[in-house]
Protein backbone atom coordinates (compact mmCIF):
# COMPACT_ATOMS: atom_id res chain seq x y z
CA UNK A 1 0.00 0.00 0.00
CA UNK A 2 1.24 3.42 -1.03
CA UNK A 3 1.97 5.60 2.30
CA UNK A 4 1.29 9.15 2.10
CA UNK A 5 2.13 12.33 3.97
CA UNK A 6 -0.96 13.69 6.23
CA UNK A 7 -3.06 16.22 5.19
CA UNK A 8 -1.61 19.84 6.42
CA UNK A 9 -3.95 20.85 9.22
CA UNK A 10 -3.72 24.43 7.74
CA UNK A 11 -5.79 23.19 4.85
CA UNK A 12 -8.23 21.86 6.74
CA UNK A 13 -8.82 24.94 8.95
CA UNK A 14 -8.56 26.97 5.44
CA UNK A 15 -11.69 24.82 4.15
CA UNK A 16 -13.79 24.50 7.55
CA UNK A 17 -13.39 28.44 7.79
CA UNK A 18 -15.36 28.34 4.17
CA UNK A 19 -18.05 25.63 5.13
CA UNK A 20 -18.68 25.36 8.70
CA UNK A 21 -21.82 27.41 9.69
CA UNK A 22 -21.24 30.23 11.91
CA UNK A 23 -23.09 30.84 15.26
CA UNK A 24 -25.15 33.06 13.91
CA UNK A 25 -26.26 30.73 10.88
CA UNK A 26 -26.78 27.88 13.87
CA UNK A 27 -29.31 30.21 15.67
CA UNK A 28 -31.11 31.22 12.70
CA UNK A 29 -31.33 27.10 11.61
CA UNK A 30 -32.29 26.47 15.16
CA UNK A 31 -35.24 29.54 15.14
CA UNK A 32 -36.72 28.57 11.86
CA UNK A 33 -36.54 24.41 13.09
CA UNK A 34 -38.82 25.93 15.81
CA UNK A 35 -41.56 27.65 14.32
CA UNK A 36 -41.71 24.66 11.87
CA UNK A 37 -42.50 22.64 14.30
CA UNK A 38 -45.01 24.76 15.90
CA UNK A 39 -46.62 25.42 12.78
CA UNK A 40 -47.01 21.75 12.28
CA UNK A 41 -48.15 21.12 15.60
CA UNK A 42 -50.85 24.21 15.47
CA UNK A 43 -51.79 22.57 11.91
CA UNK A 44 -52.31 18.95 13.43
CA UNK A 45 -54.42 20.78 16.53
CA UNK A 46 -56.39 23.06 14.08
CA UNK A 47 -57.42 19.35 11.67
CA UNK A 48 -58.45 17.69 14.55
CA UNK A 49 -55.17 15.21 13.94
CA UNK A 50 -54.16 13.41 17.30
CA UNK A 51 -51.16 11.37 17.90
CA UNK A 52 -48.72 12.96 15.76
CA UNK A 53 -44.88 13.44 16.41
CA UNK A 54 -42.85 16.41 14.86
CA UNK A 55 -38.70 15.28 14.34
CA UNK A 56 -36.67 17.14 12.30
CA UNK A 57 -34.08 14.78 10.31
CA UNK A 58 -31.12 15.56 7.89
CA UNK A 59 -27.72 17.11 8.41
CA UNK A 60 -28.96 20.74 9.78
CA UNK A 61 -30.64 18.70 12.76
CA UNK A 62 -27.79 16.62 12.84
CA UNK A 63 -25.00 19.18 13.15
CA UNK A 64 -23.08 18.21 9.64
CA UNK A 65 -24.49 20.56 7.60
CA UNK A 66 -22.70 22.66 4.99
CA UNK A 67 -22.55 26.57 5.64
CA UNK A 68 -25.04 28.46 2.58
CA UNK A 69 -27.16 25.20 2.52
CA UNK A 70 -30.22 25.73 3.82
CA UNK A 71 -32.14 22.21 4.21
CA UNK A 72 -34.57 21.22 6.87
CA UNK A 73 -36.26 17.90 6.83
CA UNK A 74 -39.24 18.11 9.01
CA UNK A 75 -40.46 14.67 9.57
CA UNK A 76 -44.77 14.32 10.67
CA UNK A 77 -44.60 10.74 12.45
CA UNK A 78 -48.29 8.79 12.76
CA UNK A 79 -48.86 5.57 14.77
CA UNK A 80 -48.04 2.52 13.16
CA UNK A 81 -51.42 1.46 13.19
CA UNK A 82 -52.29 4.49 11.26
CA UNK A 83 -53.61 3.48 7.36
CA UNK A 84 -51.67 4.23 4.62
CA UNK A 85 -54.55 6.34 2.64
CA UNK A 86 -54.98 8.26 6.35
CA UNK A 87 -51.42 9.11 6.80
CA UNK A 88 -51.09 10.70 2.90
CA UNK A 89 -54.65 12.57 3.47
CA UNK A 90 -53.78 13.92 7.11
CA UNK A 91 -50.35 14.17 6.36
CA UNK A 92 -50.67 16.52 3.18
CA UNK A 93 -53.38 18.46 4.85
CA UNK A 94 -50.70 19.42 8.47
CA UNK A 95 -48.52 20.30 5.19
CA UNK A 96 -50.73 22.26 3.27
CA UNK A 97 -51.43 24.06 6.30
CA UNK A 98 -48.13 24.99 7.29
CA UNK A 99 -47.90 26.01 3.68
CA UNK A 100 -50.07 28.83 4.19
CA UNK A 101 -47.05 30.31 5.68
CA UNK A 102 -44.59 29.98 3.17
CA UNK A 103 -42.98 31.56 0.22
CA UNK A 104 -43.79 28.74 -1.99
CA UNK A 105 -44.98 25.28 -2.36
CA UNK A 106 -44.91 21.90 -4.51
CA UNK A 107 -46.01 18.98 -4.21
CA UNK A 108 -43.64 15.70 -4.42
CA UNK A 109 -43.93 12.25 -4.29
CA UNK A 110 -41.51 9.23 -3.36
CA UNK A 111 -43.17 6.47 -1.88
CA UNK A 112 -46.02 8.94 -0.84
CA UNK A 113 -46.75 12.41 -1.21
CA UNK A 114 -44.66 14.78 0.61
CA UNK A 115 -44.89 18.44 0.57
CA UNK A 116 -41.48 21.08 -0.20
CA UNK A 117 -41.93 24.52 1.05
CA UNK A 118 -39.81 27.50 0.86
CA UNK A 119 -40.02 28.96 4.42
CA UNK A 120 -38.38 31.80 5.33
CA UNK A 121 -35.25 31.30 2.89
CA UNK A 122 -35.16 27.61 3.91
CA UNK A 123 -36.03 24.56 1.41
CA UNK A 124 -38.30 22.47 3.72
CA UNK A 125 -39.38 19.24 2.80
CA UNK A 126 -42.59 18.47 4.84
CA UNK A 127 -42.71 14.29 5.36
CA UNK A 128 -45.69 12.07 6.53
CA UNK A 129 -44.07 9.16 8.06
CA UNK A 130 -44.82 6.15 10.02
CA UNK A 131 -43.69 5.77 13.80
CA UNK A 132 -42.41 2.16 13.66
CA UNK A 133 -40.69 0.08 16.57
CA UNK A 134 -37.56 -0.49 14.40
CA UNK A 135 -36.13 0.00 10.86
CA UNK A 136 -36.53 -3.44 9.96
CA UNK A 137 -40.65 -2.96 10.48
CA UNK A 138 -40.91 -0.53 7.48
CA UNK A 139 -44.13 0.56 5.97
CA UNK A 140 -42.62 2.85 3.78
CA UNK A 141 -38.95 3.79 2.57
CA UNK A 142 -38.89 7.26 4.75
CA UNK A 143 -39.37 5.44 8.16
CA UNK A 144 -36.17 4.84 8.27
CA UNK A 145 -34.40 8.42 8.23
CA UNK A 146 -35.58 8.95 11.89
CA UNK A 147 -33.22 6.05 12.61
CA UNK A 148 -30.81 7.10 10.46
CA UNK A 149 -30.90 10.51 12.56
CA UNK A 150 -30.43 8.99 16.00
CA UNK A 151 -27.73 6.50 15.36
CA UNK A 152 -25.61 9.33 13.40
CA UNK A 153 -26.38 11.48 16.74
CA UNK A 154 -24.84 9.24 19.05
CA UNK A 155 -22.08 7.67 16.72
CA UNK A 156 -20.87 11.44 15.17
CA UNK A 157 -20.01 13.24 18.14
CA UNK A 158 -16.93 15.25 17.90
CA UNK A 159 -16.07 14.29 14.53
CA UNK A 160 -19.02 17.13 12.81
CA UNK A 161 -16.17 18.61 11.41
CA UNK A 162 -14.92 15.70 9.59
CA UNK A 163 -18.04 15.03 7.81
CA UNK A 164 -17.76 18.71 6.75
CA UNK A 165 -14.08 18.14 5.09
CA UNK A 166 -16.07 14.70 2.96
CA UNK A 167 -18.94 16.76 2.29
CA UNK A 168 -17.50 19.84 0.48
CA UNK A 169 -14.14 17.25 -0.67
CA UNK A 170 -16.98 15.13 -2.68
CA UNK A 171 -18.65 18.40 -3.93
CA UNK A 172 -15.36 19.06 -5.56
CA UNK A 173 -14.88 16.06 -6.78
CA UNK A 174 -18.07 16.25 -8.67
CA UNK A 175 -19.38 13.37 -6.61
CA UNK A 176 -22.17 14.72 -3.95
CA UNK A 177 -25.30 14.20 -4.11
CA UNK A 178 -27.10 10.53 -4.09
CA UNK A 179 -30.20 11.93 -6.16
CA UNK A 180 -30.53 10.17 -9.69
CA UNK A 181 -29.36 12.83 -11.44
CA UNK A 182 -25.83 12.85 -9.55
CA UNK A 183 -25.52 8.98 -8.66
CA UNK A 184 -23.27 10.02 -6.02
CA UNK A 185 -22.44 10.12 -2.39
CA UNK A 186 -25.33 10.99 -0.32
CA UNK A 187 -24.81 13.11 3.11
CA UNK A 188 -25.95 9.85 5.37
CA UNK A 189 -23.02 7.52 3.16
CA UNK A 190 -20.68 10.40 4.13
CA UNK A 191 -21.29 10.40 7.92
CA UNK A 192 -21.12 6.56 7.88
CA UNK A 193 -17.83 6.72 5.86
CA UNK A 194 -16.33 9.14 8.52
CA UNK A 195 -17.76 6.98 11.59
CA UNK A 196 -16.57 4.09 10.02
CA UNK A 197 -13.28 5.72 9.54
CA UNK A 198 -12.79 7.63 12.25
CA UNK A 199 -12.09 10.77 10.21
CA UNK A 200 -11.66 12.51 7.11
CA UNK A 201 -8.02 11.74 6.30
CA UNK A 202 -8.42 8.17 7.08
CA UNK A 203 -11.41 8.00 4.60
CA UNK A 204 -9.71 9.49 2.20
CA UNK A 205 -6.48 7.47 2.61
CA UNK A 206 -8.49 4.26 2.72
CA UNK A 207 -10.34 4.74 -0.67
CA UNK A 208 -7.10 4.95 -2.38
CA UNK A 209 -7.02 1.08 -2.70
CA UNK A 210 -11.00 0.56 -3.12
CA UNK A 211 -12.19 -1.77 -5.52
CA UNK A 212 -15.99 -3.01 -6.97
CA UNK A 213 -17.10 -5.05 -4.19
CA UNK A 214 -15.68 -3.05 -1.35
CA UNK A 215 -17.71 -3.41 1.99
CA UNK A 216 -18.07 -1.81 5.25
CA UNK A 217 -20.85 -3.13 7.86
CA UNK A 218 -20.14 -0.90 10.69
CA UNK A 219 -22.34 -3.20 12.93
CA UNK A 220 -21.21 -6.67 11.68
CA UNK A 221 -24.97 -7.43 10.91
CA UNK A 222 -25.22 -8.23 7.06
CA UNK A 223 -25.77 -11.92 5.10
CA UNK A 224 -27.00 -10.40 2.48
CA UNK A 225 -24.91 -10.23 -0.95
CA UNK A 226 -24.66 -7.08 -2.81
CA UNK A 227 -23.75 -6.37 -6.32
CA UNK A 228 -23.14 -2.76 -6.02
CA UNK A 229 -19.34 -0.99 -6.57
CA UNK A 230 -19.79 0.08 -3.05
CA UNK A 231 -21.38 -1.83 -0.30
CA UNK A 232 -22.51 -0.02 2.90
CA UNK A 233 -24.74 -1.71 4.79
CA UNK A 234 -27.03 0.20 6.89
CA UNK A 235 -26.43 0.03 10.43
CA UNK A 236 -30.38 0.16 11.19
CA UNK A 237 -31.32 -2.03 8.73
CA UNK A 238 -28.76 -5.25 7.69
CA UNK A 239 -31.04 -5.45 4.24
CA UNK A 240 -30.06 -1.95 2.61
CA UNK A 241 -27.01 -1.07 1.12
CA UNK A 242 -27.03 2.68 1.55
CA UNK A 243 -24.75 3.16 -1.35
CA UNK A 244 -26.77 1.75 -3.74
CA UNK A 245 -27.84 5.15 -5.60
CA UNK A 246 -23.79 5.41 -6.49
CA UNK A 247 -22.82 4.54 -9.85
CA UNK A 248 -19.41 2.61 -10.85
CA UNK A 249 -18.20 5.62 -12.56
CA UNK A 250 -18.81 7.97 -9.74
CA UNK A 251 -16.72 5.09 -7.51
CA UNK A 252 -14.15 5.45 -9.26
CA UNK A 253 -14.27 9.25 -10.10
CA UNK A 254 -13.78 9.17 -6.06
CA UNK A 255 -11.22 6.68 -5.78
CA UNK A 256 -9.60 9.54 -8.47
CA UNK A 257 -10.18 12.38 -6.46
CA UNK A 258 -8.12 10.66 -3.54
CA UNK A 259 -5.12 9.73 -5.12
CA UNK A 260 -4.80 13.06 -6.89
CA UNK A 261 -5.66 14.66 -3.67
CA UNK A 262 -3.23 12.95 -1.36
CA UNK A 263 -0.54 13.33 -3.66
CA UNK A 264 -0.93 16.75 -3.51
CA UNK A 265 -3.22 18.58 -0.90
CA UNK A 266 -4.23 21.66 -1.92
CA UNK A 267 -7.19 24.00 -1.55
CA UNK A 268 -8.65 23.47 -4.83
CA UNK A 269 -9.83 19.68 -4.19
CA UNK A 270 -12.34 21.06 -2.69
CA UNK A 271 -13.84 23.95 -4.07
CA UNK A 272 -13.78 23.54 -8.24
CA UNK A 273 -13.20 26.17 -10.17
CA UNK A 274 -16.03 27.79 -11.99
CA UNK A 275 -16.66 26.67 -15.33
CA UNK A 276 -17.66 29.40 -17.97
CA UNK A 277 -20.31 29.19 -20.81
CA UNK A 278 -19.05 27.78 -23.77
CA UNK A 279 -18.86 30.46 -26.83
CA UNK A 280 -19.74 30.04 -30.21
CA UNK A 281 -16.38 30.73 -31.46
CA UNK A 282 -14.65 28.34 -29.28
CA UNK A 283 -17.48 25.67 -30.02
CA UNK A 284 -16.63 25.83 -33.57
CA UNK A 285 -12.47 25.88 -33.15
CA UNK A 286 -13.42 22.52 -30.64
CA UNK A 287 -15.74 21.38 -33.54
CA UNK A 288 -12.87 21.34 -36.05
CA UNK A 289 -10.09 20.10 -33.77
CA UNK A 290 -12.05 17.18 -32.92
CA UNK A 291 -13.25 16.24 -36.95
CA UNK A 292 -15.88 13.92 -35.48
CA UNK A 293 -19.49 14.15 -35.95
CA UNK A 294 -21.57 16.09 -33.03
CA UNK A 295 -25.52 15.02 -32.88
CA UNK A 296 -27.61 16.73 -30.36
CA UNK A 297 -31.46 15.20 -29.99
CA UNK A 298 -33.54 18.37 -28.91
CA UNK A 299 -36.82 18.10 -27.10
CA UNK A 300 -39.42 19.10 -24.35
CA UNK A 301 -38.34 18.44 -20.98
CA UNK A 302 -41.35 15.96 -19.21
CA UNK A 303 -42.73 17.60 -16.30
CA UNK A 304 -42.10 15.16 -13.74
CA UNK A 305 -39.22 15.34 -10.86
CA UNK A 306 -35.83 14.54 -11.67
CA UNK A 307 -35.68 11.26 -9.74
CA UNK A 308 -38.42 10.23 -12.07
CA UNK A 309 -37.11 12.03 -15.17
CA UNK A 310 -33.06 11.40 -14.72
CA UNK A 311 -33.45 7.63 -14.82
CA UNK A 312 -35.29 7.42 -17.93
CA UNK A 313 -32.93 9.73 -19.66
CA UNK A 314 -30.43 7.75 -19.04
CA UNK A 315 -32.21 4.86 -20.50
CA UNK A 316 -33.09 7.33 -23.50
CA UNK A 317 -29.46 8.07 -24.19
CA UNK A 318 -27.87 4.01 -24.10
CA UNK A 319 -31.33 3.17 -26.49
CA UNK A 320 -30.06 6.20 -28.84
CA UNK A 321 -26.45 4.90 -28.79
CA UNK A 322 -27.45 1.04 -29.22
CA UNK A 323 -29.53 2.48 -32.35
CA UNK A 324 -26.31 3.83 -33.97
CA UNK A 325 -24.36 0.96 -33.42
CA UNK A 326 -26.65 -1.26 -34.58
CA UNK A 327 -26.68 0.74 -37.86
CA UNK A 328 -23.08 0.62 -38.28
CA UNK A 329 -22.40 4.04 -36.77
CA UNK A 330 -19.56 4.18 -34.22
CA UNK A 331 -20.53 6.17 -31.15
CA UNK A 332 -17.42 7.66 -29.25
CA UNK A 333 -19.65 8.87 -25.72
CA UNK A 334 -23.12 9.99 -24.93
CA UNK A 335 -23.84 13.03 -22.74
CA UNK A 336 -27.59 13.83 -21.16
CA UNK A 337 -28.52 17.59 -20.35
CA UNK A 338 -31.71 18.72 -18.98
CA UNK A 339 -32.93 22.07 -18.01
CA UNK A 340 -36.48 24.05 -18.75
CA UNK A 341 -37.70 24.08 -21.23
CA UNK A 342 -35.32 21.70 -23.22
CA UNK A 343 -33.72 18.30 -22.77
CA UNK A 344 -30.66 17.47 -24.89
CA UNK A 345 -29.28 14.24 -25.56
CA UNK A 346 -25.87 14.86 -26.79
CA UNK A 347 -24.12 12.14 -29.12
CA UNK A 348 -20.31 12.26 -30.60
CA UNK A 349 -19.45 9.86 -33.20
CA UNK A 350 -16.44 9.24 -35.28
CA UNK A 351 -18.83 10.10 -38.35
CA UNK A 352 -22.16 11.01 -39.00
CA UNK A 353 -22.34 9.62 -42.65
CA UNK A 354 -21.58 6.25 -44.35
CA UNK A 355 -21.03 4.96 -47.56
CA UNK A 356 -24.27 3.99 -49.28
CA UNK A 357 -22.66 0.33 -49.56
CA UNK A 358 -23.42 -1.83 -46.88
CA UNK A 359 -21.71 -5.55 -47.03
CA UNK A 360 -24.23 -8.58 -46.16
CA UNK A 361 -21.93 -11.82 -45.66
CA UNK A 362 -23.82 -15.24 -45.91
CA UNK A 363 -23.41 -18.39 -45.02
CA UNK A 364 -19.95 -20.77 -46.49
CA UNK A 365 -20.82 -22.40 -50.20
CA UNK A 366 -20.67 -25.90 -49.09
CA UNK A 367 -23.58 -25.26 -46.27
CA UNK A 368 -25.82 -25.71 -49.09
CA UNK A 369 -29.77 -25.34 -47.63
CA UNK A 370 -28.57 -21.64 -45.66
CA UNK A 371 -26.45 -20.70 -48.31
CA UNK A 372 -28.68 -20.66 -51.09
CA UNK A 373 -31.33 -19.08 -49.07
CA UNK A 374 -29.36 -16.10 -48.47
CA UNK A 375 -28.38 -15.88 -51.93
CA UNK A 376 -31.88 -16.05 -53.42
CA UNK A 377 -33.13 -13.38 -50.83
CA UNK A 378 -30.58 -10.81 -52.19
CA UNK A 379 -30.45 -11.72 -56.03
CA UNK A 380 -34.12 -10.86 -55.68
CA UNK A 381 -33.79 -7.85 -53.93
CA UNK A 382 -33.89 -4.66 -54.68
CA UNK A 383 -31.08 -1.91 -54.11
CA UNK A 384 -28.36 -4.65 -54.49
CA UNK A 385 -25.76 -3.07 -56.10
CA UNK A 386 -23.68 -6.69 -56.75
CA UNK A 387 -22.94 -10.09 -55.16
CA UNK A 388 -19.57 -12.43 -55.23
CA UNK A 389 -17.72 -14.99 -53.22
CA UNK A 390 -15.59 -14.31 -50.55
CA UNK A 391 -13.41 -16.36 -48.56
CA UNK A 392 -15.71 -19.22 -49.54
CA UNK A 393 -19.18 -17.03 -48.31
CA UNK A 394 -21.67 -15.26 -50.50
CA UNK A 395 -21.24 -11.93 -50.46
CA UNK A 396 -23.74 -9.38 -51.48
CA UNK A 397 -23.12 -5.05 -51.42
CA UNK A 398 -26.77 -3.50 -51.13
CA UNK A 399 -27.74 0.24 -50.75
CA UNK A 400 -27.47 1.26 -46.81
CA UNK A 401 -31.08 2.06 -45.93
CA UNK A 402 -29.89 4.98 -43.25
CA UNK A 403 -26.58 6.63 -44.57
CA UNK A 404 -27.25 9.32 -41.97
CA UNK A 405 -26.82 9.56 -38.01
CA UNK A 406 -29.70 12.19 -38.52
CA UNK A 407 -31.87 10.56 -40.59
CA UNK A 408 -31.88 7.36 -38.72
CA UNK A 409 -32.57 9.24 -35.40
CA UNK A 410 -35.04 11.17 -36.95
CA UNK A 411 -37.06 8.00 -38.10
CA UNK A 412 -36.46 5.56 -35.70
CA UNK A 413 -35.72 7.03 -32.25
CA UNK A 414 -39.30 7.33 -31.26
CA UNK A 415 -39.37 3.06 -31.34
CA UNK A 416 -36.67 2.89 -29.10
CA UNK A 417 -37.31 1.82 -25.04
CA UNK A 418 -37.66 5.53 -23.66
CA UNK A 419 -39.30 5.42 -20.84
CA UNK A 420 -42.90 6.56 -20.30
CA UNK A 421 -42.85 10.18 -20.18
CA UNK A 422 -39.63 10.83 -21.95
CA UNK A 423 -41.70 8.70 -24.45
CA UNK A 424 -43.87 10.71 -24.44
CA UNK A 425 -42.40 13.67 -25.05
CA UNK A 426 -40.31 12.74 -28.33
CA UNK A 427 -43.19 11.76 -29.95
CA UNK A 428 -44.78 14.69 -29.86
CA UNK A 429 -42.07 16.19 -31.38
CA UNK A 430 -37.95 16.00 -31.28
CA UNK A 431 -34.87 17.70 -33.46
CA UNK A 432 -31.66 16.44 -34.52
CA UNK A 433 -29.43 18.50 -34.86
CA UNK A 434 -25.87 18.54 -36.29
CA UNK A 435 -21.94 20.22 -35.77
CA UNK A 436 -22.01 23.87 -35.92
CA UNK A 437 -25.72 23.77 -35.33
CA UNK A 438 -25.69 23.36 -31.81
CA UNK A 439 -24.64 26.89 -31.83
CA UNK A 440 -28.08 27.46 -31.40
CA UNK A 441 -28.57 25.86 -28.46
CA UNK A 442 -27.75 29.38 -25.82
CA UNK A 443 -28.86 28.43 -22.42
CA UNK A 444 -26.09 29.13 -20.54
CA UNK A 445 -26.30 25.97 -18.30
CA UNK A 446 -26.12 24.09 -21.60
CA UNK A 447 -23.17 25.94 -22.88
CA UNK A 448 -21.14 24.99 -19.19
CA UNK A 449 -22.35 21.47 -19.73
CA UNK A 450 -20.91 21.57 -23.58
CA UNK A 451 -17.59 23.14 -22.15
CA UNK A 452 -17.03 19.75 -20.39
CA UNK A 453 -18.82 17.70 -22.57
CA UNK A 454 -16.02 18.83 -25.44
Amino acid sequence: METYTSIPEDLKLAVLEKVKPTEAERKILTVVQEELAAEVTAAAEKLCVSDIFVKMVGSAARGTWLSGTHDIDVFISFPEETHRRDLEISGMAIAREVAKHAEHAEDRHAEHPYLNIVFKGFDVDLVPCFRVASACQLKSAVDRTPFHNEFVKTHIKGREDDVLLMKQFMRGGGVYGSELRTQGFSGYLTELLIIHYGSFENAVKAACIWRPGQKIDIMQHSEMGHTEPLVIVDPTDPKRNVAAALSLDRFCMFIDHCREFLANPELKFFFSALVLPLEDKELLEKLDSRKSSQLAVVFKTPDVVEDVLYPQLYKMEQAAAALLNEYDFSVIKTGVWSGKPETVIMLELISGTLPNVKKRIGPPVWVREHSEKFKAKYEEAENVFGGYIENGKYVFEIQRKYPTAKGLLEEQLVNCSLGKQVHQSVSEGFEVIEDAEVCRLKDPDFRVFLRKWL
